[in-house]
């Protein structure tokens, strides 16, 4: 996970604690990518209910990943949980063209929110070991992120399952 993304959070952040949030819709795979980046493998999951918090470290990096629920109903709870964020990951489900819209909306509902301002943003373009996956390059398009101006973002693709791009 050192690579590209601990690159980018180091130039970003430097060798301190920060909070990241971990949002994404329910089944794009959040929790299996916080198990990969903790413990270095792929894990059986279920649906998080609430939220899951670990602390990751890597190199001169460490941050506490706050993995939050992804249900509709549990979304609106999101807000909660925006104070003294550092960071963001959202997490896209790479296989499911059917929600791409419903993603799109709850990142950049999420995004216009105050507390969130000018907060980094990673993209995780998840499952892309699946047939039928659509690429990092569509999934920005889909989800809008060449229109982010008030922000650093980036996108990448990524397997929770196999760990290709968490490493």
């Amino acid at each position: 996970m050192g690579g590209v993304f601990g690159k980018i959070w180091g130039r970003l952040f430097g060798s301190k604690d920060y909070r990241t949030l971990i949002l994404g819709l329910d089944g794009a795979g959040k929790t299996s990518i916080l198990d990969y980046l903790d413990i270095g493998k792929a894990t059986q999951t279920t649906p998080t209910i609430g939220f899951n918090v670990k602390t990751i470290r890597l190199k001169n990096l460490s941050f506490q990943a706050w993995d939050l629920g992804g249900q509709l109903a549990i979304r609106t709870y999101w807000k909660i949980y925006y104070p003294n964020t550092s960071a963001i990951i959202y997490v896209v489900d790479s296989a499911d063209k059917d929600r791409f819209e419903t993603s799109r909306k709850e990142l950049h509902l999420m995004l216009a929110e105050a507390e969130l301002h000018a907060r980094p943003l990673l993209v995780l373009a998840n499952k892309q070991d699946l047939e039928g996956a659509v690429s990092e390059a569509d999934i920005s398009q889909y989800m809008g992120l060449p229109h982010i101006k008030d922000r650093e973002w980036a996108i990448f693709p990524c397997s929770a399952s196999t760990g290709e791009g968490l490493k």
